[in-house]
């Protein structure tokens, strides 16, 4: 098992998520945020998530207010939002932090020290692509859009 695959999450209903049911599979893990200039890519996000979900994909979703405060609500407000607004059936987290001291364990493994792609997230929509071991294999800035060819090849060739 990978060090991706060992980490917990809480999802944003308060389940838990654990990584773990991800080996095998490629995932995008993007963290996100319902009151951004770039919000409008939960549905492009939820087109890949439908497009590749059968071989193996997943879009991992995790909202954190780090940025302009631009994810202030609650859970459950996050939950609602992303539904009606995008349809969203891709997991969610819980809120959590990508940068600074309260950095969640799953962003020090994606962007921390010793990390394939270090350095700290810089805005909210980032993107990185971990393969099916678990190792992270690209990083995408947040004006990437889901369907710009660069993204859309790394995940073919990583499900390939």
């Amino acid at each position: 098992m990978s060090a991706f695959h060992d980490l917990n999450l809480r999802a944003l209903d308060g389940q838990e998520l654990p990584l773990a049911p991800f080996k095998g599979q490629v995932v995008l893990v993007v963290n996100v945020a319902s009151k951004c200039g770039l919000t409008p890519q939960y549905a492009g996000l939820e087109k890949l998530h439908q497009r590749y979900r059968a071989q193996g994909f997943s879009v991992l979703g995790l909202p954190c207010n780090q940025f302009a405060g631009q994810e202030p609500d609650s859970e459950e407000a996050i939950r609602a939002f992303c539904s009606l607004n995008y349809g969203v059936t891709f997991p969610l987290g819980s809120k959590l932090e990508v940068n600074g001291p309260g950095r969640h364990p799953l962003y020090r493994l994606l962007a921390g020290e010793g990390a394939e792609f270090p350095g700290d997230i810089t805005w909210n929509f980032e993107k990185f692509l971990v393969g099916q071991d678990g190792r992270v294999l690209a990083r995408f800035s947040p004006r990437t859009a889901p369907d710009e060819p660069a993204l859309i090849q790394a995940i073919e060739k990583a499900l390939s």
